[in-house]
């Protein structure tokens, strides 16, 4: 089964950091990210780029054309600033790997499944693609 963990931070969690230095934050999650690889269970993981940096855009379909706006993205006091997935067993599993993510204060790990072919019957003539996309490996260059 694939989880993707969602990290989430409130402007607490922000503040907390301030008092932690970058180095060991950086010691820390790359502990975390170690751990996972060395289980064999990490298929991705990235940080997001802070909101201050302008580093994104938001895309609302609500109409036609699509309206494109620069951050703040959404009307919440939480904020997507990374993810992992990973590929475990169980839910039990997923837990157990969440409850070691080193989040201070003010952090939530938010831990969905992720739908695969072989969870919609109706659609078992495209179970192929997820073993393409397995085989794919990582993809260059183009995005």
């Amino acid at each position: 089964m694939k989880y993707m963990f969602i990290m989430r931070a409130t402007a607490e969690a922000a503040e907390a950091y301030k008092e932690v230095p970058f180095e060991e934050v950086i010691r820390q999650m790359g502990a975390y990210n170690d751990s996972l690889i060395r289980a064999g269970v990490m298929l991705a993981g990235e940080g997001l780029a802070d909101t201050s940096e302008d580093a994104g855009f938001v895309v609302d379909f609500s109409e036609e054309p699509p309206i494109v706006t620069d951050g703040p993205y959404g009307e919440t006091h939480e904020l997507f600033n990374g993810f992992w997935i990973v590929q475990v067993a169980s839910k039990e599993e997923a837990l157990e790997w969440a409850g070691r993510c080193p989040l201070g204060p003010g952090s939530k790990l938010e831990v969905r499944r992720v739908t695969e072919f072989a969870d919609m019957p109706d659609f078992a003539d495209f179970a192929h693609v997820d073993s393409l996309q397995n085989d794919a490996g990582p993809r260059s260059g183009n995005g």
